[in-house]
């Protein structure tokens, strides 16, 4: 089957989605990468079934990460992916990943880098598949989360879903 053909068969699955932010200092009025991703998820006929904001802490990400495999299709983390400190998103769901998608950081960095520059390369944005579960980790800034979207996730989204539904399914 073509790519245009696995575009097509993927046309109608619907996507129960789930965006987790990361941050120490955001709440739900203050969220605006958080909710930029709800919009734009709904706005392209996806379903949004949890949001939380929780604190930049491995434990609590490992906690957010685990119990959401397998209730959601998709999971879009946003913050914790820089090089600083207290970022701890990466380290923690790439340990998780059974299957990493190394494509989409290295194409999220290369967009970046047209965008901003060399700062690009101090992104650790990441995706993988946790239990059947696809996670994307995007930074907490609106405009890396709206680059994350519009160019990478958006237009794949109900492909990468049906790609990992369909290798899920039990072959007749």
């Amino acid at each position: 089957m073509s790519y245009e053909e696995h575009r097509e068969a993927a046309r109608l699955t619907p996507v129960r989605c789930a965006v987790l932010t990361v941050s120490d200092t955001r709440d739900e009025d203050s969220d605006r990468s958080g909710s930029l991703i709800r919009v734009r998820l709904e706005r392209t006929g996806h379903q949004v079934a949890f949001y939380r904001i929780i604190p930049d802490d491995a434990a609590v990400i490992r906690k957010a990460i685990q119990g959401l495999a397998g209730r959601v299709e998709v999971v879009l983390i946003n913050g914790g992916t820089g090089f600083g400190a207290r970022d701890r998103t990466v380290d923690v769901a790439e340990v998780l990943f059974e299957q990493r998608m190394p494509g989409f950081g290295e194409l999220f960095r290369m967009l970046s880098f047209q965008e901003i520059g060399a700062g690009a390369m101090l992104s650790r944005a990441t995706a993988g598949l946790y239990k059947g579960t696809l996670y994307f980790c995007l930074p907490g800034s609106t405009q890396g989360v709206q680059l994350g979207l519009d160019k990478l996730i958006l237009p794949e989204l109900r492909h990468l879903v049906w790609e990992v539904i369909r290798q899920q399914a039990p072959s007749t």
